[in-house]
């Protein structure tokens, strides 16, 4: 037999390394692939965990734009209201000259100044009520309409002489006033019961 049939003192040492070398092989590939399936599953939890955060910040986002967007509706509509109604407050401090003017020509009167000074302050009567009519401000008409109590103030009340009088404004002490579709002031008056 020639030499190359038996192994050598060193071919013999090298045997058990190399097979020594495989089981670590093995070994190490096994512990491998359980370290590998652990990082895996520990990526796939991160990646559930990212993902329910991106789905929580999308949603806080959504939640915010729409708070925002109905944010800017109520300034619009808040805006468009003051500046529908900006005249109210002097419409109102305007209401108790025109009163007292009504009630000054309700004087009678016998010489010619005082009729020339009737005249005048029927004028500013007239020039008050168109302007305020230009700009929105108009009276409520009472008498023998139906009781409001959204446009009428009752402050007395009486016997109605039939069926179709009642709940009916018999009578107007003090005239009331609408700024557009709102009451500046309810008119006073009687109500037929």
């Amino acid at each position: 037999m020639s030499k190359k049939e038996f192994p050598s003192e060193k071919d013999l040492d090298q045997k058990p390394k190399e097979d020594l070398k495989h089981k670590e092989t093995k070994i190490t590939s096994s512990k491998a692939d359980k370290d590998t399936q652990k990082v895996g599953e520990d990526l796939a939890k991160e990646i559930e965990q990212l993902k329910a955060a991106k789905a929580e910040l999308e949603d806080k986002y959504l939640r915010s734009e729409a708070e925002i967007q109905n944010m800017q509706n109520r300034y619009n509509k808040e805006r468009a209201q003051l500046i529908k109604y900006e005249s109210q407050s002097l419409a109102k401090d305007i209401l108790p000259a025109v009163d007292n003017l009504q009630r000054a020509l309700s004087v009678k009167v016998d010489d010619e100044a005082s009729k020339q000074l009737k005249k005048g302050v029927e004028m500013t009567l007239d020039a008050m009520v168109k302007a305020m009519a230009d700009h929105g401000i108009t009276e409520i008409k009472a008498e023998g309409a139906k009781f409001d109590p959204n446009l009428h103030q009752a402050v007395q009340t009486t016997v109605a002489e039939n069926d179709e009088q009642k709940d009916h404004v018999v009578q107007v002490l003090q005239a009331g006033y609408q700024y557009k579709d709102r009451t500046l002031r309810p008119a006073m008056v009687i109500v037929a019961q």
